[in-house]
């Protein structure tokens, strides 16, 4: 029975009649005690890590029978086992489960004693992760359910610990002295040998005289006892004491028994914890920067990982509400979902609408302006050219016409007739590229050649009519400007279209001029600009025009 194999225990647990009986009847209690101890008090006979794997089984058996006391005996073994691991994590988490089933059991103010072991066990879990305020808040808690004296020696000298730990030596040596005066009469207990070792520790780095003997006395009781944990403790102290009093020797002698019993003792935290000595202890400039930055890398893996289960059991434990009161929590909060997403659907409907009215203003304000051209093409061809025709018809009824004046009336008239032509109304085609090419093709003379490229291959129907009435009327501004003053002999103009924007290239061979105030251009421009494209014009004396359009 020195070693019950675990897949025994496994159909044990699977085939099981349930109750605490059956479980004492077909499991040694010796066998159950070994693995008790191979977690409480490791010494290798059985590893910590079988002692996890057997109590992890036996947890879910328990669970299964509902027998919430196992189950919660079960979780605090586990999460002492996976901390003297160096699981720490899973030993917080199987903490944190143990302490809800707690709150849960019908009579939980009698667990007073499972409460107290669960917060020291997270106090020493915050211990090893740094998180040194958490690890005192944890064994204060525990402090809070502590009636005997032992216990409370106990964690005294836990919070002691953490101030050590700190660096804070001053403050760690007032709480061991307290938990020192406590023990009394009890000079060869395993407690007081920890106390005396800690306290030994702190004061050898206080300078005070009774430092060694301290240390010296408690490593004999812990050896008398075969307590290995405890013997580890004071070697490394020891081993420490001596390093800083620039011993060597003596140093690495008390090293070399520490890492002789994290052997024995087979935990992977124990193991490092030693062999860190003797890295703490080389000389080498290379090995203490790898000491740096190895302790410098853990610290910040184990900030990351750090996932305060403690801080979440302990919100929910002190801020539980009552049914109705979670109920309406939850009302309130889908109530405040609720106006958020209206708030949103809102202010993304009124941007929708202010952006649409925007554009629709524009395009009635474009409308406006194609309106405007139309009624004052109407009303110069109605009143201007109208007039100045029935003057022309009285000049020639009177004999005594002058047909120099007639002449200069025939100008007149032509000019009328070009404003109303360059203003009226367009009737956008659907044959628009055809409809383009007339309209450049009306100023193609013997002197002038017009030249087009790709305007057959621009999709027009894509295109809205706002926007091909502009480029009609800016073109037609262009050719007019270029009839005008350019005293060109070829003109070249050349589409392209990317999706819905069309690019125009016009170019000809006039006598070009310096471009400073846009030389009548100025309407074109606007057009253009209206729609949010650009215009582009380049021209110097005698070196031709161009213009470039993005609409």
């Amino acid at each position: 029975m020195k070693n019950l194999p675990l897949s025994f225990l496994f159909f044990w647990l699977l085939f099981s009649s349930g109750s605490p009986a059956a479980l004492q009847a077909q499991v040694h209690r010796d066998t159950i005690h070994k693995y008790y101890n191979s977690i409480v008090y490791p010494s290798g006979e059985i590893t910590i890590s079988e002692g996890i794997n057997f109590y992890t089984i036996k947890k879910e058996s328990d669970s299964k029978r509902h027998d919430t006391l196992s189950t919660i005996q079960d979780l605090r073994l586990i999460a002492m086992g996976q901390y003297n691991i160096g699981n720490i994590n899973d030993s917080e988490f199987a903490v944190v489960e143990a302490l809800k089933l707690i709150d849960s059991y019908p009579k939980k103010d009698t667990l007073i004693e499972g409460r107290k072991a669960l917060y020291n066990q997270l106090g020493n879990i915050y211990r090893e992760a740094k998180n040194y305020e958490k690890a005192i808040e944890a064994y204060n808690f525990s402090l809070t359910y502590s009636k005997k004296k032992s216990d409370s020696i106990s964690l005294i000298n836990n919070k002691a610990n953490i101030y050590k730990d700190w660096g804070q030596y001053k403050k760690a040596a007032e709480q061991f002295n307290l938990a020192y005066e406590k023990t009394g009469s009890d000079t060869h207990s395993l407690q007081f040998a920890m106390v005396l070792d800690n306290l030994g520790f702190v004061q050898s780095k206080l300078g005070n005289p009774d430092a060694l003997a301290n240390l010296k006395k408690a490593l004999a009781i812990r050896e008398n006892q075969n307590n290995l944990e405890g013997t580890y403790s004071s070697n490394k102290h020891l081993a420490l004491y001596y390093f800083d009093r620039n011993d060597k020797k003596q140093a690495a002698n008390y090293a070399a028994k520490a890492y002789e019993i994290a052997n024995t003792l087979n935990s992977i935290t124990f193991l490092q914890d030693a062999l860190s000595l003797f890295v703490i202890m080389n000389e080498d400039p290379k090995i203490v920067q790898f000491k740096h930055i190895t302790d410098s890398i853990a610290k910040a893996k184990q900030l990351a990982e750090n996932k305060n289960a403690f801080i979440k059991y302990n919100f929910a434990n002190e801020k539980k509400k009552t049914a109705e009161a979670l109920l309406e929590s939850e009302k309130e909060k889908n109530q405040k979902l609720i106006f958020l997403i209206l708030g949103i659907i809102i202010s993304l409907t009124s941007i929708y609408i202010y952006f649409a009215l925007r554009i629709r203003h524009k395009k009635d304000r474009i409308m406006q302006v194609h309106n405007t051209e139309s009624r004052i093409s109407k009303k110069v061809h109605d009143e201007v050219a109208n007039d100045v025709y029935h003057l022309m018809a009285k000049i020639q009824g009177n004999k005594s016409d002058d047909e120099e004046l007639l002449d200069d009336l025939e100008k007149i008239y032509n000019k009328t007739r070009d404003i109303s032509k360059e203003n009226s109304a367009i009737k956008i085609q659907e044959n628009f590229s055809g409809q383009l090419n007339d309209l450049l093709l009306n100023y193609q003379t013997e002197k002038v050649k017009i030249a087009t490229r790709n305007i057959s291959k621009i999709d027009w129907n894509t295109i809205s009519e706002i926007k091909k009435t502009t480029i009609y009327r800016v073109l037609q501004e262009l050719m007019t400007n270029m009839k005008k003053h350019s005293n060109a002999s070829v003109v070249v103009l050349s589409f392209q279209q990317n999706n819905k924007k069309i690019n125009i290239d016009y170019t000809d061979n006039g006598n070009g001029c310096e471009i400073k105030n846009k030389n009548g251009l100025q309407n074109a421009e606007n057009r253009i600009k209206t729609l949010n494209g650009t215009i582009i014009f380049e021209s110097k004396p005698n070196k031709g025009f161009k213009a470039k359009i993005s609409l």
